[in-house]
């Protein structure tokens, strides 16, 4: 099985030009951007998160800037870690990466030591940034979403809902390593079998906005200060 970026370039052909463009874009964005506010991190899952509508209904004191970026893994977070963090100097961070190396067969001891070290950098260049490590999502690997055979198996033969939980698991306890909170915000995503609820879904795994608009309405707590 192929792993990193080779699998990711065999199953989305001219990814890493698009990956490219979406950073340059955030690049220039945070030229202008106003310093110690909100930023999310992660993959497609929150790259696709419409935070930056949502937000408006919310009062918050803060913006929250969107910097997910589709297939990406922990190591391009690590590679991309000032453009996607660091020159924005957030106040708080909401991170939920790893699910592509889950998905593109990145061996666990490397994805979850990639993911150590983001949180060390983190913890050494913002130590008075409070970040929010978050449970993977739910997936539905059972419901038929149209897509062929071929579609269905690529995306979830690595990735199915318990091997989500463990990685969880484990993900928090490097949270709790560095004094981070780890936080779950899947809470009316499932249904009774504890798969992602098919009218949320468009895929199985990515949510159309009314999921969103579930999740956002379990992290409020945590984006609202006291």
């Amino acid at each position: 099985m192929l792993e990193g970026t080779e699998r990711l370039t065999n199953l989305y052909p001219g990814i890493l030009e698009l990956q490219d463009q979406i950073r340059k874009t955030y690049s220039e964005q945070n030229k202008t951007a106003k310093k110690g506010q909100i930023v999310f991190v992660g993959s497609s899952l929150m790259e696709i998160f419409p935070i930056e509508t949502l937000q408006k209904g919310l009062s918050l004191d803060k913006w929250i800037y969107n910097r997910g970026v589709r297939a990406t893994t922990t190591q391009d977070v690590l590679d991309h870690i000032d453009t996607l963090i660091f020159d924005l100097q957030p106040s708080k961070i909401f991170i939920n990466i790893g699910s592509n190396d889950i998905g593109f067969c990145v061996p666990e001891q490397v994805f979850l030591g990639n993911y150590d070290e983001i949180l060390r950098k983190i913890s050494e260049k913002l130590p008075d940034t409070a970040v929010y490590v978050m449970a993977y999502y739910p997936v539905n690997t059972v419901d038929d979403f149209g897509e062929s055979k071929e579609d269905h198996d690529s995306l979830f033969q690595t990735r199915n809902n318990d091997i989500f939980e463990s990685a969880s698991k484990k993900v928090k306890k490097l949270a709790e390593k560095y004094g981070y909170q780890f936080i779950n915000v899947n809470r009316g995503l499932t249904d009774e079998a504890g798969n992602l609820r098919k009218e949320l879904t468009f895929d199985g795994a990515h949510m159309f906005p009314a999921g969103y608009e579930i999740v956002l309405e379990n992290l409020k707590e945590y984006l609202i200060d006291a």
